[in-house]
């Protein structure tokens, strides 16, 4: 007999949540500087996935019975939902606390079951948020799923390295693209200007886009976010591409790099550069380093 308490029972049909009203307009222009996006980002919603929202009214309706490992594979199954509890914990340590929480799991430990529930209740989603702007809505979804694709590198190469830091490097690849995952939330329309002039001439470096369209590099607005939501320091430092000589550093990259370059198909004319860093970091061959990458690629 099934076990009524069994984590796929109980979130594999979620009843649907209520839409929660999304009262943030999009920004249809871009701010002035980084010091504006981060103002602005220290207030801005951050949605999740829909069926994350409805994974967690779910687990709430049997708090009693879950557990932070049930809660922890909801959460992490969603990068904005996972940027969010991190950054909630973070900024609510005790002052004097100096024990950083650096996964969901430790995170939901010292918050407590309970109080997660009282803290997050019925999530914004990003398919509310982006109703009315759907390639939008599939320019994040791909996104999402890039950033899952090199989570999985991320933890490949890791393992592979015996990195004692497994659980921080996956979380830094996977979160590597927030920044962008919220400026397809809340400025879907200037994000589907970049894409339309990437995609208009593939050799536009994609900094100097950025830097164009939105006055600044994402890469520096994901580091002041990192900074401004107090994220752990372990992995805000994964994070900092400005030390790439580091190897757990150039473990995300990499990872990153590699999803980026194979979303669509494994004939990118970067591939073979990825490869020989890639072989670099594994100490490896790069036909080894090649057959690597294929044995821990797997569909998301």
């Amino acid at each position: 007999m099934t076990d009524p308490t069994s984590p796929d029972e109980m979130v594999a049909t979620p009843p649907t949540p209520a839409p929660v009203p999304v009262t943030t307009p999009y920004l249809t222009e871009p701010l002035p500087d980084l010091a504006a996006w981060t103002r602005y980002f220290r207030e801005a919603a951050i949605p999740v996935l829909a069926a994350t929202a409805q994974k967690l009214e779910a687990l709430r309706a049997i708090e009693d019975d879950v557990d932070a490992g049930m809660l922890s594979a909801v959460i992490e199954s969603d990068p904005l939902m996972t940027l969010k509890v991190l950054a909630y914990v973070s900024a609510n340590r005790r002052t004097g606390d100096t024990t950083e929480t650096e996964s969901i799991t430790s995170s939901l430990v010292m918050m407590g079951i309970a109080p997660f529930f009282r803290n997050f209740g019925l999530q914004p989603t990003v398919e509310d948020q982006l109703a009315n702007q759907p390639l939008a809505l599939e320019g994040l979804r791909e996104l999402l799923t890039r950033s899952e694709r090199a989570g999985q590198f991320a933890v490949g190469f890791a393992v592979h390295r015996g990195d004692l830091d497994v659980g921080v490097i996956h979380l830094a690849a996977v979160l590597h693209d927030f920044a962008e995952m919220l400026m397809w939330c809340h400025a879907p329309t200037i994000q589907l200007e970049i894409r339309a002039m990437q995609r208009a001439n593939p050799t536009l470096r994609t900094a100097s886009l950025q830097r164009f369209v939105y006055n600044i590099e994402l890469n520096d607005l994901r580091h002041a976010l990192m900074k401004l939501y107090r994220l752990p320091e372990l992995l805000v430092r994964i994070s900092d591409g400005k030390h790439p000589t580091h190897a757990n550093v150039r473990n995300v990259l990499l990872a990153v790099r590699l999803a980026r370059h194979t979303m669509h198909s494994w004939d990118n004319a970067a591939l073979p550069d990825d490869i020989n860093d890639i072989a670099l970091l594994l100490n490896a061959a790069p036909r080894v380093a090649l057959a690597f990458v294929h044995k821990i690629n797997h569909p998301v």
